[in-house]
């Protein structure tokens, strides 16, 4: 074992017996050996008493259509065929291949917790997604049906609404942005309507992004969340919820010590949205954002890299009037610091919609402030742009050919051919080396080039000249500004090497 070896080492370098130097390990370092610790504190237990009654278990059904299947070759045999016909009708088949199938009634369990003494029940959204009946089941067994007051997919949050005659016991939320790593938290669910069980485990790290929606920022802990537990709360030992357990790692289905919660700080907003809107109403800049990689920095001359690189505009959202342009590095959002790009997105959503910010952005070397006065991201997520393809073209372009890439200037047989938006403008790529830069940054057909270190490209020759010159200057890399047919941009820093 380590410690045995480390301890013998030490006492051989000592002259010690190995005995003596773990004896005086024990004394100097009691924490490290102490069974009472490794069981954790003894508040559990009266954090766990105080606040388990309002934890619950949501039990959801849905209607599911059924589907018939070809029924197997049935004998030909009087009394088997008969036997076949009676298993088939008890199935709901109704003994023939053309006969309605019934549909299936599906149940699924999960968990939740009361946050209103008037019966206001927070979930997961997964946990009653598409359910025809929610029934929220409290600790002592009471059945209460439930009403949807809202949903949100992004944040995996649902909002209930049950009906008592009598208060129910409610818990409060904490601090989630206290939590410290290595603090003790207490999950607790009630999966399977028996009651509620009670794990308990440490902090392990906090704003974690599992890929799993724009505003990933999750606490993992080690506490034991298994399926069912999903909604239930995460507790600290002043018994508020710091978070709301949302997803485990696990290659079983059951807990290895990797789970995950939603912090209340992040919680609290949307829910307090969903009580009294029934929707969430976020904030919006209106742009597209991206990575700002150590070759984009290097090539904006930003040191170190951080912030978040504007890629495109949207036409219709606010930062366009406000002067925020394509190639743009958003540094401060509101007096609040972009670390890296996904902080931009959480911080918008987190502000008021019609609040008027000011936004700090870096253009070719230089911060310059911008006020914007925010959308409503609801509003923007619906203008949807209709693409109407065209035919394709047979025609040949002119090509030319730099850094691993066939280029041609864009014209309306090109832009029929792949299909690419009027209002996309620049040199259009009809070719990629399997092994140049240009293929490992994922270039392809039909993507454009608009603009290279921030100048607008005009032919297939602009371009050329560019990159010439950009090589003359020393430079490593070029910034390319691209865009895919349907219009979407981002930036490649492409090396000259």
């Amino acid at each position: 074992m380590p410690m045995l070896g480390t301890l013998a080492q030490f006492a051989r370098r000592a002259r010690r017996p190995a005995l003596a130097v773990a004896a005086t390990a024990v004394l100097v370092f009691p924490a490290f050996l102490s069974p009472a610790l490794a069981r954790g504190p003894d508040g559990i237990a009266d954090v766990a008493e105080q606040v388990i009654d309002s934890v619950v278990n949501i039990s959801t059904s849905q209607n599911v259509e059924a589907h018939n299947g070809p029924l197997p070759q049935i004998p030909n045999d009087p009394q088997l065929d008969e036997l076949f016909r009676d298993f088939f009708n008890r199935r709901g088949q109704g003994g023939g291949q053309n006969s309605a199938p019934a549909p299936r009634r599906v149940n699924s369990l999960g968990s939740g917790f009361i946050i209103d003494t008037s019966g206001i029940v927070v979930t997961n959204n997964h946990v009653i997604a598409d359910a025809d009946e929610i029934t929220v089941i409290l600790n002592d067994g009471t059945r209460l049906k439930a009403t949807l007051l809202g949903k949100d997919t992004k944040v995996d949050l649902a909002v209930l609404k049950v009906t008592t005659d009598h208060p129910l016991k409610a818990v409060k939320f904490g601090d989630s942005d206290k939590l410290r790593l290595g603090e003790w938290v207490i999950a607790i669910g009630n999966p399977f309507s028996l009651g509620g069980t009670v794990t308990a485990g440490i902090v392990s790290a906090r704003n974690r992004d599992i890929n799993s929606g724009p505003y990933d920022n999750y606490i993992q802990t080690d506490a034991p969340i298994n399926r069912g537990n999903s909604g239930g709360p995460l507790f600290n030992l002043d018994g508020e919820v710091v978070g709301i357990n949302t997803a485990i790692i696990s290659p079983s289905g059951g807990s290895i010590g990797i789970g995950f919660s939603v912090p209340s700080k992040t919680a609290v907003a949307v829910i307090d949205q969903l009580k009294q809107f029934g929707e969430t109403r976020r904030g919006w800049l209106g742009v597209r954002i991206q990575l700002v990689t150590d070759e984009i920095a290097e090539s904006l001359n930003i040191k170190p890299p951080h912030g978040a690189l504007v890629a495109g505009i949207d036409d219709k959202g606010p930062a366009k009037p406000a002067g925020i342009e394509a190639g743009d590095v958003i540094v401060k959002f509101d007096g609040k610091e972009i670390k890296e790009m996904r902080d931009l997105p959480r911080v918008v959503a987190d502000t008021p919609v019609g609040k008027s910010v000011d936004v700090v952005i870096i253009r070719k070397g230089q911060e310059e402030t911008k006020t914007v006065v925010l959308g409503r991201l609801e509003d923007g997520e619906k203008q949807v742009a209709d693409a109407k393809p065209d035919a394709q073209s047979d025609q040949k372009p002119v090509v030319k050919k730099t850094l691993g890439l066939d280029l041609a200037t864009l014209d309306d047989a090109l832009r029929t051919k792949y299909k690419v938006k009027d209002s996309v403008k620049g040199v259009v790529i009809v070719g990629v080396d399997a092994d140049s830069a240009a293929n490992s940054q994922h270039l392809s057909p039909g993507d454009v080039i608009v603009e290279v270190a921030q100048e607008a490209v005009a032919s297939a020759d602009d371009f050329s000249a560019k990159i010439e010159k950009l090589k003359r200057d020393g430079r490593p890399s070029a910034l390319l500004l691209v865009a895919n047919p349907a219009g979407d941009l981002r930036f490649i820093a492409l090396s000259l090497k």
